[in-house]
């Protein structure tokens, strides 16, 4: 156990001085390993962490290329500016974090990866925060409610990988618990621009300005829209396919085809409830590449190629990240110490397991630092657990989807978090003056949706 606990908080404190997990992962895995009773370290390497971070690439690897190739081309062809600023237009300045989050929100709703929305965001925001006198420390967590939290977890066929991992554990897909997701989203959307808000108010009472206005100009400048930008209405289409596909071929095309064979060796011995939610974002995906492209043709200008190899250069680094999170994972639930821990967790409320899951989801993705690979490493080593314990409590596949989805966005939004620190970088901001405020809309809000939706959950046991 002291093995499993010493590579914990290194993983933690070393991810948050900047050291890649790619790094991480099998050095700290091989050292529980190695201080756990002393497991054969090469074996160890290549048959259990190596297996498993190559089961994650093969599972999920389509979903993270078409949708960095497809965020790269939302953002090369102006359409994620153009929609911000469309929203910005129709909510108005006087209500500048309402229309960032909203800007956010639509774009990550429609498959466009967080850190692209960052970049195509922060200058509007830069914007209409110095015009309002908004204090400029607030928008790094007004980007991260838009961008990881309503859109990320809770609202039913968002695309976005923390609500993709779930499904094949729970042969579900993307739109599962939809009013339990529709209610956590309302909680973390209403409650974090309610913050904010309150926030932003208590500082301007106070005689607090943007406070950066040396920057105001340069960042203003940024958020000018180019001539050559496409249409609202062709920049909102792509967003739109991801949706409606993907609703579509869910729950109404895949059911209704013929694919009994799966069944065959072949084709892994599975049934299409556990590739249907992948397959159906994976092609929603992919037709909206295709209609992004044709209605964008022109502005790509003969480089085409150059922003497809960007956005599939892009997809790398976080699918090797969260797959080298799993193969840590999977080797600690080999160790023989891992059996009390399972066995600690599983028995919290076990006529509950919605606790249970929330609480393991929730610890791993603030030790990984990511939502993602703690989630992933949660049901790699417990799903098929909690389908049994749901399956005594009479709880539905589907509640079991939304709660771990809800659950790997609370914690993990440490201060280590990749995304928070990339999000301050892009902003020039740091820990001390805005991380307070993303802990609020990003980690204290949802956990309160969290709990709202366990608690409905529970009491009728599906949704």
């Amino acid at each position: 156990m002291l093995g499993i606990v010493i590579s914990l908080i290194l993983l933690m404190y070393l991810a948050y001085r900047g050291v890649s997990v790619l790094i991480l992962a099998p050095v700290l895995s091989l050292l529980a390993a190695g201080l756990s009773g002393g497991a054969p370290i090469l074996a160890t390497y290549t048959q259990i962490f190596m297996t498993a971070l190559g089961g994650y690439v093969i599972k999920f690897f389509p979903l993270f290329l078409l949708g960095a190739i497809f965020g790269k081309l939302m953002e090369v062809s102006g359409s994620a500016r153009v929609i911000a600023q469309w929203i910005v237009s129709k909510v108005g300045e006087g209500q500048a974090a309402l229309a960032v989050v909203l800007a956010c929100g639509v774009l990550t709703y429609g498959g466009v990866s967080l850190f692209v929305v960052a970049f195509a965001v922060y200058p509007i925001a830069a914007s209409l925060f110095a015009r309002a006198g908004n204090p400029k420390k607030y928008i790094p967590a007004t980007i991260a409610l838009g961008s990881f939290t309503f859109t990320m977890t809770a609202l039913p066929g968002t695309p976005a990988i923390q609500n993709a991992i779930p499904a094949p554990y729970f042969g579900t897909d993307a739109f599962a618990a939809p009013l339990l997701g529709l209610l956590a989203g309302l909680i973390m959307f209403a409650g974090g621009v309610g913050w904010l808000n309150w926030r932003i108010a208590r500082s301007r009472a106070a005689g607090e300005g943007y406070g950066e206005s040396d920057q105001y100009a340069e960042e203003a400048a940024l958020a000018t829209a180019e001539q050559n930008d496409p249409a609202p209405w062709a920049a909102f289409l792509p967003i739109g396919v991801v949706i409606g596909l993907n609703l579509i071929l869910s729950r109404m095309v895949f059911p209704a085809m013929d694919f009994s064979y799966l069944a065959d060796a072949v084709y892994g011995g599975i049934t299409i409830d556990d590739v249907r939610g992948i397959w159906a974002i994976i092609a929603a995906l992919f037709a909206s590449i295709l209609a992004l492209v044709a209605l964008n043709w022109s502005r790509f200008a003969g480089d085409l190629n150059d922003t497809l190899t960007q956005g599939v250069n892009g997809s790398f680094l976080p699918i090797f990240n969260t797959a080298s999170e799993v193969g840590y994972g999977t080797v600690i639930a080999s160790l023989p110490a891992f059996a009390l821990i399972k066995q600690g967790v599983t028995g919290i409320m076990p006529d509950v397991p919605l606790v249970s899951l929330a609480i393991a989801v929730n610890a791993l993705a603030g030790i990984t630092g990511s939502a993602s690979g703690g989630m992933s490493i949660a049901l790699e080593a417990l799903g098929s657990t909690y389908v049994q314990l749901a399956e005594a409590a009479n709880v539905s596949p589907e509640l079991l989807h939304r709660v771990a989805a809800l659950a790997s966005g609370g914690f993990d939004c440490m201060p280590h978090n990749g995304a928070v620190i990339t999000l301050l970088a892009i902003t020039s901001l740091n820990h001390k003056k805005s991380y307070p405020d993303i802990f609020m809309v990003a980690v204290a809000v949802p956990l309160v949706a969290l709990t709202a939706v366990i608690v409905l959950g529970s009491m009728v046991g599906t949704a």
